[in-house]
């Protein structure tokens, strides 16, 4: 039986759930499929899709080379959409950071890596990067080390170090790593397999008040609130097609404050214009909406699924085993469960379920590491997805 505490939280937001759901067409149009695979990329309310539309026409040019009506109200969108970055990250100095738009997360990252780090790393230096997230923030940093062993500057890369219980980073392993020669950590914020928050304050606490601290928020924009402030990083990189905007929008927010002003190398052709402005609208609607409430109800859910996952003995849940239970004292997932079946390949298992009706991601999930290529389950939730909806999963698990 779910824990009271969660059940009176999914009744408490159920109005407020019901409201938002009804803004998602793609949902509402097909009340029998079940989109379960928000990690991957998240489905786009009303908002959103009319505001891609009244830009296209209405507004449709190029930022920062035009001076006529149409080009200056662009410009003036992609640097509305700058601003709202940065207030939805809770900029401390938002005179002295910089929002540099991307096509995503890889994008992001590769341009931290390519254009930031690799000068302002010398030889022997070291830096911290997580061999068990997401591919996308190991092989920018793997590219770095190889570009500096062609000009003869030799850069050592040292793995974050994981606890296996929690899939958490492992915070006092952390310590003896640290050293003169620490430059630079790459982290992520929750993680893409195992839903957890990786409790990146912590590092900082670790590598002290200088070390610059890159984080992948690809699955954390949108889905709760991110505070640069308590978290004291230098660069929040972050797909848009995740937030609820249209895909190949993306940023990376600079801080300043460690090592050289970021910027992007290179010559800046024209910009996505329509990505930005779905990127502007994406964040209004989610401040209206309340990051914090998303938070809350899709955390809900995902505890109502493992609480229940973890009695059917034909399955294995992937990642910290103690917060399973409903009454966990252990932080819990954020709106991430996967698991596979202990009989029934992964692939499989994902062609069932849609038949069924569910839309879930089933493979390797795109997870760093040689040791992680077996496949799994992954089922992710965004504040469309209902208790009804994960009440359906369980009982066609519970047959299989």
């Amino acid at each position: 039986m779910l824990h009271e505490e969660l059940s009176n939280e999914l009744h408490e937001l159920a109005g407020w759930q019901r409201e938002l759901r009804e803004q998602f067409p793609i949902i509402t149009g097909h009340p029998e499929l079940v989109f379960l695979d928000s990690a991957a990329t998240s489905q786009k309310p009303r908002a959103v899709l009319d505001a891609a539309q009244t830009y296209l026409t209405t507004s449709n040019a190029n930022a920062g080379r035009g001076t006529y009506p149409w080009a200056n109200r662009t410009t003036a969108m992609a640097e509305r959409t700058r601003q709202r970055v940065k207030d939805c990250l809770d900029d401390p100095a938002p005179e002295r950071s910089g929002v540099h738009f991307t096509s995503g997360t890889t994008e992001g990252l590769r341009a931290v890596a390519r254009d930031w780090l690799t000068d302002l790393l010398t030889d022997g230096d070291e830096i911290l990067v997580p061999f068990a997230d997401h591919q996308a923030n190991l092989e920018p940093w793997l590219e770095t080390q190889r570009l500096l062993e062609q000009r003869g500057i030799t850069v050592h890369l040292r793995a974050l170090p994981y606890q296996t219980a929690s899939g958490d980073y492992d915070h006092r392993a952390l310590t003896g790593m640290v050293g003169p020669r620490t430059r630079f950590v790459a982290a992520t914020h929750i993680h893409h397999v195992y839903g957890g928050d990786m409790n990146v304050h912590r590092i900082r606490e670790v590598v002290g008040p200088d070390v610059p601290i890159c984080l992948d928020a690809a699955q954390s924009i949108g889905h709760l609130p991110l505070s640069v402030t308590e978290l004291d990083v230098d660069f929040v990189v972050f797909s848009g097609h995740k937030a609820l905007a249209l895909p190949g929008s993306g940023a990376v927010w600079a801080r300043n404050a460690r090592g050289p002003r970021f910027r992007p190398g290179g010559w800046h052709g024209t910009p996505n214009t329509v990505g930005i402005a779905t990127l502007e609208a994406a964040l209004d609607w989610l401040d209206a909406a309340g990051t914090d409430r998303i938070s809350r109800w899709t955390t809900a859910l995902t505890a109502r699924l493992t609480d229940r996952l973890r009695h059917l003995a034909a399955y294995e849940i992937l990642g910290c085993q103690a917060s399973l239970a409903a009454d966990s004292t252990v932080q819990r997932r954020h709106g991430i469960v996967t698991f596979r079946h202990r009989e029934i390949p992964s692939d499989d298992l994902g062609f069932i379920l849609f038949s069924h009706g569910f839309m879930v991601r089933a493979d390797s999930l795109c997870q760093a590491g040689a040791e992680h290529q077996a496949g799994s389950v992954r089922a992710s939730l965004h504040v469309y997805n209902t208790a009804e909806e994960i009440d359906r999963l369980l009982s066609v698990l519970g047959t299989l």
